[in-house]
């Protein structure tokens, strides 16, 4: 078997979900060119796991695009105030609600502490996410199934529902998907699954809220460069992770967060139900 081009240098971090300040090269999380035209002046978003990775990025494009910003996450706080310097520096707000969000209870709260903070809540960006790779099925026991689900797709659902008492028309939802809720991964599982359910639960609610003026969409990123990949993988894997795009290198967060601004804006008015696919073209890779 070819051995995979070395891509970043080998690391690894031992507890998820990870932290930006101990990366290296650290992600880019928007590039220096980036104007923003004032597509959500005005509007309010919650997004979860919004301290690192593809969070980060998405509050800090949400900022410069005029929105004011809620993100929870974990315990990172030293990635999350520096989200929080990063939005604060654009001119607009960023409140920082950290704790477990798969805890009973949590996300609900989340959710309506973000929107009496922010005056209102306009967008709801779910993002949060672990993953625990095996070679084997069997290593993967029942608590941890259920500790990912709870994670990666319950607090997405009570989150949405949340939600739904503070968007008006013209509310948005997004959800982050992944390449692998298509494809599935051999390793992978338990995120694979949750991933195609999260695909699932975008195209219900789009359909269940459609009448409230309401609209519900999903990015799914191919590979990309957050924290959760030296938390997630051995370090000789992070070091070639990515060389299986198209593009041959992984994605960075400021290069999926566009996704996130278009999805969010009036240009995309008419779309909802949409899985939008940002992966380098790993969907084309074998």
């Amino acid at each position: 078997m070819k051995e995979k081009k070395k891509l970043q240098p080998a690391q690894h971090q031992d507890t998820q979900p990870g932290e930006q300040m101990q990366m290296h090269p650290r992600p880019v999380t928007i590039r220096e060119g980036y104007r923003g035209s004032g597509k959500l002046e005005g509007r309010r978003a919650f997004i979860t796991g919004g301290d690192s990775g593809i969070g980060r990025a998405i509050a800090v494009h949400f900022a410069r695009e005029g929105a004011d910003i809620a993100i929870a996450y974990l315990e990172e706080d030293a990635d999350a105030r520096e989200t929080a310097r990063l939005v604060e520096k654009e001119g607009r707000r960023c409140l920082r609600m950290p704790g477990d969000l798969a805890l009973a209870g949590a996300a609900t709260e989340a959710v309506a502490q973000a929107a009496r903070r922010l005056g209102g809540l306009d967008i709801l960006v779910n993002n949060i996410a672990e993953q625990h790779p095996v070679e084997d099925p069997a290593e993967l026991d029942e608590d941890q199934v259920r500790e990912t689900f709870d994670t990666n797709v319950l607090t997405y659902y009570m989150a949405t529902v949340a939600a739904l008492d503070h968007l008006g028309r013209g509310g948005v939802i997004l959800n982050t998907s992944s390449i692998t809720g298509v494809r599935g991964h051999k390793t992978l599982l338990d995120y694979a699954g949750t991933k195609g359910a999260i695909n699932a639960m975008t195209l219900s609610f789009a359909q269940a809220v459609a009448d409230r003026g309401i609209r519900v969409n999903a990015v799914a990123p191919g590979p990309v460069w957050t924290p959760l990949i030296p938390a997630s993988f051995d370090a000789e894997k992070v070091a070639s992770f990515g060389s299986d795009t198209l593009v041959g290198r992984a994605g960075q967060p400021a290069e999926i967060a566009p996704a996130f601004v278009f999805l969010a804006s009036e240009d995309a008015s008419f779309i909802t139900g949409q899985i939008l696919h940002v992966n380098g073209g790993a969907h084309l890779s074998t």
